[in-house]
């Protein structure tokens, strides 16, 4: 990540147990902690709801709508931002329910950042074709969306690790 020292531009920079950089030279030291993001499982009762990346990393595979949560930004308020941009909708507070947490890296630009991912899941009791009208997909992010049944979702198909470790953890509980 870094080449030169950013407080003194040495070249002697070190990355050190996998999470922080420092300077012999200054004394500099940055901390490349682990960053938190969050996704959704909306379940219809028989299908779940993915959307299909439209952008890389893993642009074509599919994902469940989330993403980084923000500086000063809880988890849930955090998801319900990210779904609100990704899916133009915006899921029920008192509804969601944390399902399970993965670790996960994600690769963006030549750097690699480690993430805590937290899964949350909804199950609306609506038909995937008429809950397909309550999304309005993000066009730079969003390819489609995607419902598939339990029995048709193909964990190969998925984007990261930390997603498919949380569906196929989703469909065993089901």
């Amino acid at each position: 990540m870094f080449t030169y020292c950013p407080s003194c531009a040495s070249t002697n920079i070190r990355f050190e147990d996998a999470h922080v950089f420092k300077c012999p030279d200054c004394g500099f030291v940055y901390y490349h902690n682990t960053a938190a993001s969050t996704a959704l499982i909306i379940d219809s009762g028989n299908s779940i709801m993915f959307v299909r990346r439209g952008k890389e990393p893993a642009a074509g595979k599919l994902d469940f709508p989330g993403g980084f949560v923000d500086p000063r930004e809880g988890a849930i308020d955090g998801l319900i931002r990210e779904c609100r941009e990704e899916i133009g909708w915006t899921p029920e507070r008192g509804a969601l329910s944390l399902f399970a947490s993965f670790p996960n890296v994600y690769p963006y630009k030549n750097i690699v950042y480690n993430t805590c991912d937290l899964f949350f899941s909804i199950c609306l009791d609506i038909p995937p074709e008429k809950m397909e009208k309550m999304f309005s997909p993000q066009q730079k992010e969003i390819a489609s969306i995607v419902f598939a049944g339990y029995d048709k979702i193909n964990l190969d198909d998925i984007a990261f690790d930390s997603t498919r470790a949380a569906a196929d953890l989703y469909l065993k509980l089901r």
